[in-house]
């Protein structure tokens, strides 16, 4: 049942899970209430919504509280049927797009560890990156987006990623267009779309908001 009710989206900019969310809502084309967390004095609003993890993203709607990214953006997918689809309606596409959905994950686990770690860590880490982009560029084909012509589940889940990547290479010193062309070509396409466009923090604020991390974190 679809329901009137206006979601409230609990998010901070730089997160790439809450913008995947930002994405799914855009593309279904959902009115919804913004509501940005402070990370390092959340709200009570947040600490009661996801008592597990207090974390973002979280989506309220019709007195419900929906957290963790993947799942919040099929919950709109279901919600709001009528509008575009999200994920395939075959059994076995769906499956696989929730497979390499949740794979995204890795790389952004892989990403972290870029700008955290420094020597054997560091370059360990950056070998991994290029596996699991290797892996997403074998997946992706020579399809212009995961769900072929369909942009879907896949992509909402990975592009965010891409605003992070000079980021990664930044702090890693390589380039992820050399390793992987395929991928920053169909990033490239994403971004054309006004649902990722706006979405997407610029890579030069996410690279500050990395930058400001590392000293407060001690990581430098």
């Amino acid at each position: 049942m679809v329901s009137s009710n206006i979601p409230v989206l609990l998010n901070f900019w730089e997160s790439p899970y809450g913008q995947r969310v930002r994405i799914a809502l855009a593309e279904k084309g959902i009115e919804y209430e913004y509501k940005e967390e402070d990370l390092f004095n959340k709200s009570d609003l947040l600490c009661k919504s996801n008592p597990v993890y207090r974390k973002v993203p979280v989506l309220i709607h019709d007195g419900n509280t929906i957290c963790e990214s993947l799942a919040i953006v099929e919950y709109i997918d279901e919600v709001w049927p009528d509008k575009v689809k999200i994920l395939p309606s075959d059994p076995y596409q769906r499956s696989q797009a929730r497979f390499w959905a949740d794979f995204s994950n890795k790389v952004c686990e892989c990403g972290r560890r870029l700008w955290q770690l420094k020597g054997e860590g560091q370059e360990a880490a950056k070998k991994e990156m290029i596996e699991k982009l290797k892996l997403f560029e074998a997946e992706l084909g020579d399809k212009e987006y995961f769900g072929g012509d369909i942009f879907g589940f896949v992509d909402i889940a990975l592009v965010p990623l891409t605003s992070s990547f000079y980021t990664y290479e930044t702090c890693a010193n390589f380039k992820i267009e050399e390793a992987a062309p395929k991928i920053v070509a169909w990033a490239k396409r994403c971004m054309e779309r006004e649902s990722v466009a706006k979405s997407l923090p610029e890579p030069s604020k996410v690279y500050d908001f990395v930058c400001f991390l590392k000293k407060h974190f001690g990581f430098e």
